[in-house]
């Protein structure tokens, strides 16, 4: 009946010492990107109503949800998503706010995944949302924050790489699919299957369309894709994309952030989620993707304001993860002060003394001297001071 006392869910795990100071130093090192830039930070409820979410072209089926049921019966869910509640806030307690609204976020998300995924169901986040300003400037804007908190965390090995929906959507509205065709579609090209993609490609009429769209997903690489592209296909809609993308390259580079970036024509986003530009960001060491993000212009139009947005989101733990070996914590103190009897007053002014120097001083709980000496050699503590009449400083 107690079986499960000792464990974690399947999906969630505990994060230990290192584990959680790592974590932080990662927020931390994000937050001094976006802090100085305008950036405010909101907090949403863990719990949400299911209704928030529960648009189908929001990308998020019900099952994956976690749900539960108010003291009034509403059905609830744990959040699934962390732009979403901020898409309602947005439209409501921030309605009349200036526009545009600058905003970050420090989350946990809570989505079921299949057992054997690989994935954690619970996903620490940490991103923006820039809502009501749209077009190059604000896409400009949000690529370059993304790329210098990539660069804030450290890492090094990292890349973006930057999509946009349009050209899916061009080239399926020219084959004239049926929504659920064009979803079935859309998963064949994020997962670059092509075998089914050729079979469903040899059935359509437009022989030309479905050329191009059979080769999306292997469009990646430099500039160079935008021109073998547009070799492709001759649509107004698609190359107004492509200068568009080019004109994004041109400010990267000169700005000089461009050595990390890359052009995947395969994002295709979820659903009907994104918009306009889409982008992913990867770092060595993990096989998955640590950033996402996109233009979303159409969401906030499900909560009452038809307000243009774009925004991304980092996995803190994976990227944490990536950092942990490289970085040095010193989770054993410098010292450990141990009082004798009436001198624990005495002690803790040392300590005081000792943290305002920067060092780390631990106070000895221990009921002896000698159970002082034993529990600093267990723990590595390099030195022990004896607080009585005198202060006696000894090595361990």
């Amino acid at each position: 009946m107690n079986q499960n006392r000792l464990i974690t869910p399947e999906g969630t795990r505990d994060l230990l010492f290192e584990e959680c100071t790592a974590r932080h130093r990662v927020e931390d090192r994000i937050k001094e990107v976006l802090l100085p830039r305008g950036f405010s930070e909101v907090i949403t409820p863990a719990l949400e109503f299911y209704d928030v979410f529960s648009l189908p072209r929001h990308g998020l089926p019900q099952e994956n949800m976690y749900k539960l049921v108010d003291r009034k019966g509403r059905l609830m869910a744990v959040k699934p998503d962390l732009t979403m509640p901020i898409a309602r806030v947005a439209c409501t307690r921030l309605r009349e706010h200036p526009l545009p609204l600058r905003l970050f976020y420090n989350q946990s998300a809570y989505r079921i995944n299949p057992a054997d995924s690989g994935h954690s169901d619970e996903v620490d986040q940490i991103g923006i949302e820039l809502i009501g300003a749209g077009e190059r400037r604000a896409d400009f804007e949000t690529l370059v924050l993304a790329i210098r908190s990539m660069e804030n965390c450290g890492l090094s090995g990292y890349r973006i790489e930057i999509g946009h929906i349009g050209i899916f959507n061009a080239l399926t509205a020219r084959l004239g699919l049926s929504p659920d065709q064009k979803e079935d579609l859309r998963e064949l090209i994020m997962s670059k299957n092509y075998p089914e993609l050729n079979d469903r490609m040899e059935q359509m009429r437009d022989m030309q369309t479905a050329a191009a769209l059979r080769q999306l997903p292997a469009l990646f690489g430099g500039e160079e894709v935008l021109d073998q592209l547009g070799s492709l296909i001759d649509d107004p809609a698609i190359n107004e994309v492509i200068e568009y993308l080019r004109l994004l390259l041109k400010d990267l580079k000169e700005l000089g952030v461009d050595n990390h970036v890359s052009l995947d024509l395969g994002i295709v986003g979820r659903n009907e989620y994104y918009t306009g530009i889409v982008f992913q960001g990867y770092t060595e060491g993990i096989g998955d993707t640590v950033l996402t993000g996109g233009r979303y212009d159409t969401l906030l139009s499900d909560y009452g304001i038809d307000l243009p947005a774009i925004g991304f989101g980092i996995d803190v733990d994976a990227v944490a993860r990536v950092l942990r070996g490289s970085w040095n914590f010193q989770l054993t103190p410098d010292v450990l002060v141990f009082p004798y009897p009436g001198y624990e007053v005495k002690a803790m002014k040392e300590i005081e003394k000792l943290v305002q120097m920067g060092f780390q001083a631990e106070f000895a709980v221990c009921a002896t001297s000698d159970e002082a000496k034993l529990y600093a050699a267990r723990k590595g503590v390099p030195t022990l001071y004896f607080v009585g009449e005198d202060i006696v400083e000894v090595r361990v």
